[in-house]
């Protein structure tokens, strides 16, 4: 048997770890960068966290801030026409998930010359025009570390997968100390995110031992800090043991994939908005429960990595403990079911049959331990709209 193992050729990780972003560059001989952000990264200050050792190091830049949550075909465009309008020889992806996708995005994208569509899975993204410096300010995406991207089609509204080498960053900057002014629902929900990533790369169909030994890693970390960064936002040795949690999920999963709660997920973000790491937290105890019994020594050691379950418990008592802590946790951090998000119950179901088909296509279903049709899946987004259980 082979496997892969897929990484960034060369990652800085530390507290203060952003301020050496121009000897980052200079290792790369990059001297032109287009940093993609936000627009509260540059109205909160943030942003200077990086523009300043730039400016300071005399390399000269620009900023595209324009991305959003849930980052669309439109944003994506937008960016490459800006991209294109200047020589610059370089992406630096500075935020969330969002940014740094929209970055990997903007690179693909402008590689070549068809719609975005195009390189959606079961295609392979493997070519970019231009490198991805990846700056992550939440403890969740693992985007930094990765070969995905997630764009919304607004034409039709769905979330497409994309995945190759072209969206796998050259170098990221794991910084926690961006993280202490993550407010606590984004540190909750980012956080589970990253446990999920942990959580769908070990039981995934495609795990290996290499994915297998970072996902133990992450979820162990997650497992232990997730609950204080949320409760002690100032906490320094939470925020950095979940900023690592989260970078080794994104290196454990871009080389074993997800499962179903992604595949379940995306659909939702597109169809409801919800942002990705909350849709995550609302899927993952049930589709966890759905599970269980099909990859138990699995799940298993999986809770007990988390901390729900001890080595004594056996593999039958350390599921269920994992289904239920999963779901205790989710009470803790005040994750809302989609009934409690706002999303109304006929507008719900009348999506429901493009939510399953748009969860299938995207291939992450058939990862999962258990493989759901698409049946079982309108079986389980009905269970998890009033229950979350």
């Amino acid at each position: 048997m082979s496997y892969q193992l897929v990484a960034p050729r060369f990652m800085l990780v530390g507290g203060g770890s952003c301020a050496q972003i121009a000897e980052v560059l200079a290792k790369f001989g990059f001297s032109r960068p287009l940093i993609v952000t936000d627009g509260f990264m540059v109205r909160s200050g943030l942003l200077d966290r990086i523009t300043g050792p730039l400016a300071q190091a005399g390399i000269a830049f620009d900023v595209f801030s324009d991305t959003i949550p849930e980052p669309t075909t439109a944003v994506v465009i937008a960016g490459v026409s800006v991209l294109k309008g200047g020589s610059y020889d370089c992406l630096i992806g500075f935020g969330g998930g969002s940014p740094i996708d929209t970055a990997k995005a903007m690179a693909i994208l402008a590689h070549g010359s068809v719609p975005m569509r195009a390189y959606k899975v079961p295609y392979a993204a493997d070519h970019a025009a231009l490198p991805i410096i990846a700056v992550p300010t939440t403890a969740g995406t693992g985007s930094e570390a990765t070969r995905f991207t997630v764009i919304t089609d607004i034409a039709v509204d769905e979330k497409m997968l994309i995945a190759g080498l072209g969206a796998l960053p050259l170098a990221a900057i794991v910084d926690y100390e961006l993280t202490f002014s993550v407010p606590p629902r984004v540190t909750a929900d980012t956080g589970v995110d990253s446990l999920t990533h942990a959580l769908e790369a070990y039981v995934s169909r495609r795990a290996n031992p290499l994915s297998d030994a970072i996902a133990l890693s992450a979820m162990a970390l997650i497992g232990a800090n997730l609950r204080n960064a949320y409760h002690e936002p100032q906490n320094a040795t939470a925020r950095e043991a979940m900023m690592l949690g989260a970078t080794q999920a994104g290196i454990a999963f871009t080389n074993a994939s997800v499962a179903l709660v992604h595949g379940m997920s995306r659909p939702i973000g597109a169809q409801f908005h919800v942002p990705h790491g909350l849709s995550n937290a609302m899927l993952l105890p049930a589709v966890t429960r759905f599970g269980l019994e099909h990859a138990p020594a699995r799940y298993a050691q999986a809770a007990r990595q988390i901390g729900f379950a001890t080595q004594a418990d056996s593999d039958s008592i350390a599921c269920d403990r994992l289904a239920d802590g999963l779901v205790a946790l989710n009470h803790e951090l005040g994750v809302p079911t989609p009934a409690a998000f706002g999303i109304k119950p006929e507008i719900w179901e009348a999506k429901l049959p493009l939510m399953a088909e748009q969860a299938l296509s995207s291939g992450s279903p058939a990862n999962n331990p258990r493989v759901p049709d698409a049946s079982e899946i309108v079986a389980l987004y009905r269970s998890v709209y009033a229950a979350n259980r």
